[in-house]
């Protein structure tokens, strides 16, 4: 298993000698223009940019380059830049915002005024960017937010479940199977603010609009940050409910639509350099938000994203200067490729997600199996558990780029609670632990040292990705110490409706990362949730459940900490998503045309900060 390594590196540096003598020329080599060459790696690029149409490979990249949420929303500091959005605030009973001095939420004032059961919701009250406009030329207005938002709220006229996830708590509330609004929660000049106590200038009524929202402090975020706003004037038209906006089978007028987007974002679609192997953005001159000299915001004129289909022929076409910067993670594995190169930098981050061993305790009776029964039982996943050695997990799979994942799966911060950190001995220890508990469990073994279960090896499958093939290959070698078998599957294109959803696997991978700003939806979806949502396992734990309930109520923020911290504890407890390591993510960019690259927590190279920062090389 330790030799795959050398040899896929071998491989590779064979490939680059190989490849050397015979290349053709790319245009970036001659180009002396502002265009900034992107290698993706994907089997396929996209054909429609409807930006709710796929959330898969590239189609996110662009999508958040052509389109604009209201506001941007930044994990680790939990505060918000404005987009769409200039403005905001939570209102009080009598309308006024409640901020602090510095412009802050207050959350004292807001539990003080909503922490009561004599309210039923929270106003917010928004004001767009008056310079806003769509890449036609049109002005971004309220008529945009409504439309898309009451869009979002109605499954028949929008076919997107995940929609009605992103605006779950807005009180904007339609009969799925009707299609009839029963509650308005969007409020806007022309649909019955001052009516409804909110007061809009008719001088202000195409930037004024307020939200009616859920009683959760972390019900803002994914509204403002998540759901892109789309453009009334192309869309209305277009969509009915034989015709919803996220169809498989548009017909000639939507399809248009999708194919030719019509953005607020800071770039814009060049459709005619567009086709099967590049995407070509253009810089938009009228984007609304510009950098503090005045001068436009983003510093690049044209992108040129060119698929590559496989990592390691990016990573040739990086070293012999075909493309600038490549937007995906580099394997550790591949890092030495790059320590020689001088116009090569290597930008490591820390990663953000802690990369977890999901098992299975409690599949639909029709999926039960011998091996799914035994996983139902806590001390045989304790005993998985206490056999994960991530310090050789970090140092074999991650070639020492990543750092641990604790049990919380809390990887730090003000949420973290290190009390729920179970796995904290030495790892001899805690295998003479593991193995202690199987030999109560399981102590018959067959001549391989495999445990049995009445005559039966204790052997589990682990659904993953190609990709994935080495991490699950060493995870062999830890469950082998304590007698048990573990093995690769692939989990194929469609996992979540093929296996996940339906509880039809042993253990799988996941990728985990809790947040100030997304603890509200993602525990509730990690752990309570037994629909369709991340809780591939279908934990269900009362006790769980009801805290996790308690943390999404309380508007006291110090609370709701403290209840994150419990919570911690609680799910280390159940022993169900097992921490593996945290990945750093590692990236690689030219410096021999641009400079200017910002390193951004859990983001390659290219991101945000860099199209903000980049400089042309000779032209500072």
């Amino acid at each position: 298993m330790q030799r795959r390594k050398p040899v896929a590196l071998a491989w590779l540096l064979c490939l680059v000698l190989f490849l050397g003598g015979c290349a053709t020329d790319f245009e970036r080599k001659q180009d002396s223009s502002n265009t900034l060459y992107i290698a993706e790696v994907a089997s396929a690029f996209p054909q429609s940019f409807m930006p709710w149409f796929s959330r898969d490979g590239i189609a996110p990249t662009i999508s958040s380059l052509l389109y604009s949420t209201l506001l941007s929303h930044d994990d680790l500091t939990d505060s918000y830049k404005e987009n769409l959005a200039c403005e905001w605030a939570y209102l009080d009973r009598q309308g006024l915002p409640m901020l602090t001095e510095n412009g802050q939420v207050d959350f004292e004032r807001l539990e003080e005024e909503y922490g009561g059961k004599d309210t039923a919701f929270i106003p917010v009250r928004f004001a767009l960017n008056p310079e806003a406009v769509w890449s036609d030329g049109q002005p971004v207005t309220v008529e945009d937010v409504f439309f898309t938002f009451d869009l979002a709220a109605n499954q028949k006229l929008s076919n997107h479940a995940g929609a009605l996830v992103w605006v779950n708590d807005l009180l904007h509330k339609y009969d799925q199977n009707t299609g009839r609004l029963r509650r308005q929660g969007i409020y806007t000049y022309d649909t019955g603010a001052n009516e409804r106590g909110y007061p809009i200038l008719e001088s202000e009524k195409d930037q004024v609009f307020y939200f009616e929202i859920s009683k959760v402090l972390g019900a803002i975020t994914p509204l403002v940050s998540t759901v892109l706003v789309l453009p009334r004037h192309i869309y209305a038209d277009l969509i009915s409910l034989d015709h919803p906006i996220n169809n498989t089978d548009p017909d000639q007028a939507l399809r248009h639509a999708y194919e030719n987007p019509v953005g607020c974002g800071p770039y814009r679609l060049h459709r005619e350099a567009t086709n099967n192997q590049e995407i070509v953005l253009q810089r938009r001159a009228d984007y609304h938000i510009k950098d503090k000299d005045g001068g436009l915001l983003y510093k690049v004129d044209l992108l040129k994203f060119i698929l590559f289909q496989e990592i390691n022929v990016a990573i040739y076409a990086l070293k012999k200067g075909h493309v600038d910067v490549l937007d995906a993670s580099v394997s550790a594995n591949y890092a030495r490729l790059f320590e020689q190169e001088e116009d090569i930098t290597l930008f490591p981050t820390p990663g953000i997600f802690a990369q977890t061993l999901v098992i299975n305790l409690n599949p639909p009776s029709d999926r039960m199996t011998p091996a799914r029964r035994q996983l139902v039982n806590p001390q045989l996943r304790r005993a998985l558990a206490l056999a994960l050695d991530q310090d050789a997990l970090i140092s074999f799979v991650l070639s020492g780029r990543g750092r641990k994942a604790p049990m919380g799966l809390v990887l730090e911060g003000e949420l973290y609670n290190p009390d729920a950190n179970l796995l904290s001995e030495p790892i001899a220890l805690r295998l003479q632990e593991s193995n202690r508990i199987l030999d109560g469990l399981y102590p018959q073994k067959d001549e391989m040292g495999y445990r049995l279960d009445e005559g039966h090896r204790l052997s589990y499958q682990i659904l993953g990705s190609p990709g994935e093939q080495d991490l699950i290959n060493y995870l062999q070698v830890l469950f082998q110490k304590i007698g048990v078998e573990v093995r690769y599957a692939a989990k194929g294109s469609s996992p979540e409706n093929t296996y996940l959803y339906n509880g039809n696997f042993d253990m799988t991978l996941q990728s985990v990362s809790f947040t100030p700003a997304n603890v509200d939806i993602m525990m509730n979806a990690h752990f309570c949730n037994l629909n369709r949502s991340s809780n591939y396992g279908r934990l269900s734990d009362e006790e769980l459940t009801r805290t996790i309930g308690l943390m999404r109520a309380t508007l006291n923020r110090d609370l709701k900490f403290d209840l994150v911290r419990q919570i911690q504890e609680q799910v280390a407890q159940q022993y169900y998503k097992l921490p593996l390591y945290c990945q750093d993510v590692l990236s690689a960019a030219r410096t021999d045309r641009y400079t200017g690259w910002v390193k951004a927590e859990g983001t390659t190279a290219f991101n945000s900060d860099s199209l903000m920062s980049l400089r042309q090389v000779g032209k500072e």
